[in-house]
C-alpha cells in the first residue's frame, strides 16, 4: 500500500481474509448450563453429552451452573480441556430467594453463602478473580431478584443476565438492558439450558485471550468488548418451554419425589 495515500484500499480478497482472521479471533461462550447433575432439577442429558455438542458448535468455553451446588467432576474437565474447551467452575445459587451465577468459585465458598453481605464479603476477599451475574432479573418466579431488590444489591453484581426466554412483546429482558445502562454493568447472554437442544442459540463472544484460563475469561468479560448473541424464540421453541415449564418437569419432579424444589424463571414478567 502507497503510504502517502491513506485512503488507498486493499484488494478484496485481503479485506475478506482480515475478516475471517478477525471472526476466528473471537470465541463463543455459554455461561449458564445445567446437566443431569443438577441436585435440584430432573434433567436427561450428561455433561458429556454437552460437551460434544459444544464442541460441534464450536464454542471455546462453558460454565455448569448447578443449583446450589459446584460442578467439580474433573475427569469432565479433563475430557473438556481434550475437546478445546475451558469449563470455568461455576454455580447458580439461591440467596435469600434470589438466584445468583458465580463464575470462578468453588464448593467452599458457595457453602458459605447465606446472604448477600456473605457474597460481598467473598467478593471483597477475591477481588476481579470472581464474576457474578443476576439471572433472569425481570421474570416472576423461580428465583429472579426483581427491580427494586436488584437495585439494593447491584453492587453484588459484574453483569446482567439476557435471558434466552423472549418473543416480541414479551421480552422481560428490555427492563435488564436499562438496568445494566443505569449501572454501567454488560449484559451477558446465556442459554440457562435445561434440554439439550436449547443449548447453542444463545451465548456471548469476546476476543480470545492469549491463554484461556478461567481468570482470563474472567478478565476479558470485565474488558470487553462482548458481543451478543439471543434470537427470539420460535413459536415451537416457546410452546415447548412453557410445557417443560409447567408439564414434563414437574412430572419428571413428583415421580423421583424432589417436590417443587426449584422452580422455573423464565415464564412471565416480573412485577415488581
Amino acid at each position: 500500500m502507497n503510504p502517502s495515500n491513506p485512503i488507498e484500499r486493499e484488494p478484496q480478497h485481503d479485506q475478506e481474509q482480515d475478516r475471517d482472521r478477525a471472526d476466528r479471533d473471537w470465541i463463543k461462550l455459554d455461561l449458564h448450563i445445567h446437566t443431569l447433575d443438577d441436585p435440584r432439577d430432573i434433567l436427561d442429558y450428561s455433561a458429556h453429552q454437552l460437551l460434544e455438542r459444544a464442541k460441534a458448535l464450536g464454542f471455546a468455553v462453558l460454565a455448569i451452573t448447578l443449583h446450589d451446588a459446584v460442578f467439580d467432576r474433573a475427569e469432565v474437565f479433563a475430557d473438556a480441556a481434550s475437546m478445546g474447551i475451558l469449563l470455568v467452575p461455576a454455580a447458580e445459587v439461591r440467596i435469600l430467594g434470589a438466584d445468583v451465577i458465580l463464575l470462578n468459585v468453588d464448593a467452599e465458598e458457595v457453602a458459605q453463602l447465606r446472604t448477600f453481605d456473605d457474597l460481598r464479603r467473598l467478593r471483597a476477599h477475591r477481588g476481579e478473580s470472581l464474576y457474578t451475574i443476576v439471572p433472569h432479573p425481570f421474570y416472576l418466579t423461580g428465583g429472579s431478584i426483581g427491580g427494586k431488590r436488584l437495585m439494593q444489591e447491584i453492587d453484588c453484581f459484574d453483569a446482567i443476565e439476557l435471558c434466552h426466554f423472549h418473543r416480541g412483546l414479551f421480552d422481560p429482558n428490555r427492563p435488564a438492558a436499562r438496568m445494566a445502562a443505569k449501572f454501567g454493568k454488560p449484559l451477558i447472554a446465556t442459554s440457562d439450558a435445561h434440554r439439550l437442544h436449547a443449548f447453542g442459540s444463545h451465548y456471548t463472544s469476546m476476543p480470545r485471550p492469549e491463554e484461556l484460563t478461567a481468570e482470563s475469561v474472567v478478565a476479558g468479560l470485565r474488558r470487553g468488548p462482548l458481543r451478543l448473541t439471543s434470537p427470539p424464540c420460535s413459536v415451537i421453541d416457546f410452546v415447548g418451554a412453557l410445557y417443560f415449564i409447567f408439564v414434563e418437569h414437574p412430572i419428571r419432579k413428583k415421580r423421583f419425589g424432589l417436590g417443587h424444589g426449584h422452580t422455573h424463571a423464565w415464564q412471565l414478567p416480573f412485577a415488581g
